[in-house]
């Protein structure tokens, strides 16, 4: 069973596994104080033209997403789209924290200022939870993403309502070498109070790197990921990954892999004449396929069925990793023939 249900399914690429097995030996201190972790800390200060941010090294997504809600006062709230990470697939992560989420629908997972401003002024006084973080991805639960305008918009709305803007970048390198992605890592900087880079998606073992730019985060943040379990005792084990994935842009090459092989992947699909749910450009992409060949298809291949499309169709994720290879998607293309011929 060949597995397009996630882009983690492998474990580390090459080259992370081997920086990790090259500085095994090497004596460190703790907790995420070792030089490895100094360092790479520095080098993505410089890619993001920023030496005042606080770069963390956090072991997941979901920890990362947990710390940043729990910097809230207990009466504040996070807004986020209804399809958010933190709202679908947390396992009610951030609410056992004490904090309430204010969905708003979204447009395929992306929110903009108006549902802000909104939900912000049906929460008028202190018989409500006071909204105080807007959560949003890049890319989103749906593949798509945001533009520099978009994000640009979303910041100054956040400022002028006093929230702080919080991004979630488990997929955030599949963003960055989208078709028309306008960003760089410096301009989500420049546009968020709070963001990580995502390591576990793109070749990583383990690992994100979070990234405070707000000041009024930062304070005692060591403390929070103490109390939630989020500091490693070797804590290099994450910082060895992340050096290797920044040198020459490994993670860049790395989400590049991902997103070609599911565009390609999309292409096979509708020379079949199955159609898009939506036309994501990053590394996730959502055919909808008719119950009877999807039956086929999760014969020889894991998938993620996203949602019922109608009574005959279903609504499916597959997703491509840096591991992905073209003869994968080969011999996919030849599985597709032969279940549509019978």
């Amino acid at each position: 069973m060949y597995s397009f249900a996630n882009d983690y399914s492998e474990g580390a690429c090459p080259k992370v596994l081997k920086a990790l097995i090259e500085t095994n030996d090497v004596q460190e201190a703790g907790y995420g104080l070792d030089d490895f972790s100094l360092e790479t800390s520095n080098i993505i200060k410089n890619i993001l033209e920023n030496r005042n941010v606080d770069v963390h090294f956090i072991t997941g997504g979901t920890p990362c997403n947990i710390l940043a809600i729990s910097l809230l006062k207990s009466y504040e709230a996070v807004i986020a789209a209804e399809t958010g990470h933190i709202n679908v697939h947390e396992t009610g992560a951030i609410e056992a924290t004490g904090h309430k989420i204010l969905t708003v629908k979204g447009r395929y997972g992306k929110l903009n200022s108006n549902d802000i401003i909104r939900v912000v002024h049906q929460h008028g006084d202190e018989h409500m939870v006071k909204p105080k973080m807007v959560f949003i991805s890049n890319a989103t639960e749906f593949g798509t993403i945001y533009t520099k305008e978009e994000l640009k918009d979303l910041y100054k709305t956040c400022k002028e309502l006093n929230l702080y803007l919080y991004l979630d970048g488990a997929r955030i390198s599949n963003a960055l070498v989208a078709t028309g992605n306008d960003m760089t890592l410096k301009d989500i900087c420049e546009y968020t109070d709070m963001f990580y880079i995502g390591g576990t998606k793109n070749g990583a073992l383990i690992g994100e790197a979070m990234v405070i730019k707000n000041d009024e985060l930062k304070p005692e943040f060591r403390y929070t990921m103490k109390q939630h379990g989020a500091m490693l005792a070797k804590g290099r084990l994450i910082s060895v990954q992340f050096k290797a994935l920044l040198e020459n842009e490994l993670y860049l090459e790395n989400a590049r892999n991902a997103n070609i092989m599911a565009q390609a992947l999309k292409y096979i699909f509708k020379q079949h004449g199955i159609p898009m749910y939506i036309d994501s450009q990053t590394n996730q992409i959502f055919p909808v396929i008719s119950n009877k060949l999807l039956e086929k298809i999760k014969t020889k291949y894991l998938v993620t069925e996203w949602g019922k499309y109608d009574d005959e169709r279903t609504i499916v994720r597959f997703a491509c990793s840096w591991a992905t290879k073209k003869e994968d998607l080969e011999e996919f293309f030849d599985d597709l023939v032969h279940f549509t011929e019978k």
